[in-house]
């Protein structure tokens, strides 16, 4: 979180340098988490290791996707693999693509809408994209969240949050044009009568192909179509109802072959009343559903229906207490087409399915004295798989004085299984080489965290976090009694261990730093009687560090300038090089309606690689322009 991000500008475009010496950590009381408690509460007084990337933030870095503006966060791994496609971790495991094992640890959501796929329990992020300009902010919390939001939250937990559209009255253009990239949006907002307002946008991307792993092109290029609407109505002085909707159809360039397609359509209602200042009900559902094929598998895809009801309720216990407790239920059916070729295919038994998931948590936050704050939770969530985990968490925290957090915490969280785990079947030929496992338990992590949050200067303030992590019964890939088929297994155990740092200075009062690092270490080994194919390295292949130097200055009443530079240690099996890159964004205000600005992407190399068999990415120039009317 930067210091920047705390003035607020209509559309993010600086008007005026903003006076930054005198803010302290008192400042982040103002920027509200609520993902933390699900409470919403002051940054400074949150007892996790949360970063939040602002509004101000992603206008002035220029990035247009998620997951490129994920990459501003210092407590996550973000790797791009082809021109659509993205694998995004938090504390390792992202995966092994050798060994179908995919990033699944990390619950990613957009207002409270989970987006993650129950199939595999991972992410299509081609599927989702908020418009940059209608984020209020992102809140990336780095470590479990089990405890509220269930199995999936293991090691992060990332909200995207978007903003009312009473703040978006008016009309918006934005047009990119670059090398990698060409985009354009609409959208128009608007008061329905006095109590309610809207926003309608429609947008369309095209990112062109890269160069494949070893320079050829991959003929990979990806479009996608976008419309949406959302709708808030305050119906009373305690009572607000938002609604919101999106609709898209993607489609990625295939040689010789007919695009691979993906579509995807949600609707969201959610209900707040407010009882008192002290107490509140929020109800909120969604439907959502996903539609993947791919002609050049033989016709494979899913389409994936979910609906998901959740209650929550907030209130006061006396003077030093704030329970909230929750209930949720999650229905889903999909409908898999196997996909069958000559030399490999891969089916589902059963194919067809309809599940269901509830849950159901608490948690009491305990103000020992006017310093200190316990705070107890449990979820309890019942799925189709393995049945009910008890997901418990206790977090402690202590302000010896205005500008200093110190916090401790030790939870549970598991990953449930999927029907990847146990209902998969893959062949060879006519061989059956791979089946499920009905008997797959759950991965299981027990946390233990501590972190600091303090002013250090009256222009610098700095996170610390520290964890150590105890993994069990992770997913491995284990020899049947004769051999063949191979089955999913829960062979490996160990635990891992690292250090989330990040600070910002003003150095004045136009010109800001900010600075990030990770580092993490893993020990994991093999469980008797497990047969150890193919390594450790399937659960993950991540690197031992990573972090970031970033710039942001007001240069003038209409010139801002924002840099970023980032390095990345090499993944070691399979190896990838490390690699460091600087992006750059100029931005003039012309006026108070229109913004032209110039970015790059990647300058220090013409191309660099990021994960094991992914496209080469290259250097990106645009042109951008934001027009107001």
């Amino acid at each position: 979180m930067t210091l920047l991000a705390l003035s607020t500008r209509a559309m993010c475009l600086v008007a005026q340098p903003t006076d930054l010496g005198s803010l302290t950590l008192e400042d982040l009381g103002k920027v509200v988490v609520s993902s933390v408690t699900k409470n919403p509460e002051p940054l400074s007084k949150a007892p996790a290791a949360v970063y939040v990337i602002s509004h101000d933030d992603i206008m002035r870095s220029g990035a247009r996707s998620l997951p490129d503006i994920l990459r501003m966060a210092p407590n996550l791994e973000v790797f791009q693999t082809s021109p659509a496609n993205y694998l995004v971790t938090a504390r390792g495991f992202s995966g092994n693509s050798v060994a179908q094992n995919f990033p699944n640890k990390l619950l990613v959501m957009i207002d409270g809408r989970s987006v993650y796929s129950p199939i595999f329990s991972g992410m299509y992020w081609d599927d989702q994209f908020v418009l940059p300009e209608n984020i209020e902010r992102i809140e990336v919390i780095s470590g479990p969240g089990g405890a509220l939001w269930g199995a999936n939250a293991v090691n992060g937990v990332i909200n995207i949050i978007t903003r009312n559209s009473a703040e978006s009255d008016g009309g918006l253009l934005a047009v990119r044009v670059g090398n990698l990239e060409t985009s354009a949006a609409v959208q128009y907002g608007g008061a329905l009568g006095k109590h309610a307002h809207y926003r309608v946008y429609a947008r369309d991307v095209r990112r062109h192909e890269l160069d494949d792993a070893s320079g050829r092109p991959a003929r990979n290029g990806w479009n996608s179509p976008q419309v949406g609407v959302r709708v808030d109505i305050e119906s009373s002085p305690s009572d607000t109802v938002m609604l919101q909707g999106d609709l898209h159809d993607g489609r990625t360039d295939q040689p010789g072959d007919s695009d691979a397609r993906s579509t995807e359509a949600d609707v969201l209602a959610r209900w707040r009343h407010t009882i008192s200042d002290t107490s509140g009900v929020q109800l909120q559902a969604y439907y959502d559903h996903v539609h993947r094929r791919d002609s050049s598998d033989g016709g494979s895809g899913f389409a994936l229906d979910t609906l998901d009801v959740e209650l929550q309720h907030s209130l006061a216990v006396g003077d030093r207490q704030q329970l909230l407790w929750g209930l949720g239920d999650r229905i889903y059916r999909y409908d898999i087409t196997p996909r069958i070729g000559t030399a490999d295919s891969l089916l589902w038994d059963p194919a067809r399915n309809t599940q269901n998931l509830a849950n159901a948590f608490v948690q009491d936050q305990v103000a020992l004295n006017d310093k200190t704050q316990l705070t107890l939770g449990l979820k309890a969530e019942n799925d189709p798989y393995s049945g009910v985990s008890l997901m418990p968490n206790l977090r402690l925290s202590w302000m010896p004085g205005a500008n200093n957090l110190l916090w401790t915490a030790a939870s549970r969280a598991v990953r449930t299984p999927t029907p990847f785990d146990e209902d998969v079947i893959e062949k060879l030929g006519t061989v059956v080489f791979l089946t499920g496992n009905p008997a797959f338990r759950r991965e299981k992590l027990t946390a233990y965290e501590a972190g600091w949050r303090g002013q250090v200067a009256t222009r610098a303030t700095v996170s610390v976090s520290l964890y150590y992590n105890v993994y069990d019964d992770l997913r491995t890939v284990e020899l049947s009694p004769t051999g063949l088929p191979l089955t999913w297994g829960n062979g490996m155990k160990g635990h891992t261990y690292g250090v989330e740092a990040w600070g910002s200075y003003a150095i004045s009062d136009w010109w800001q730093l900010g600075a990030g690092f990770d580092a993490q270490r893993q020990h994991l080994g093999f469980k008797s009687p497990s047969a150890a194919l193919l390594g450790v390295s399937q659960a993950g292949d991540d690197p031992q560090y990573q972090g970031f130097i970033r710039s942001m200055m007001n240069l003038s009443d209409s010139w801002t300038l924002f840099a970023d530079l980032r390095g990345v240690d090499a993944l070691p099996d399979p190896k990838v090089p490390g690699y460091v890159e600087l992006d750059l964004r100029l931005g003039w205000l012309v006026n108070d309606k229109l913004e032209l600005s110039l970015s790059g992407s990647n300058l220090l190399h013409a191309w660099h690689q990021e994960y094991p068999n992914g496209n080469r990415i290259g250097r990106g120039v645009s042109l951008d322009a934001r027009l107001n009317f």
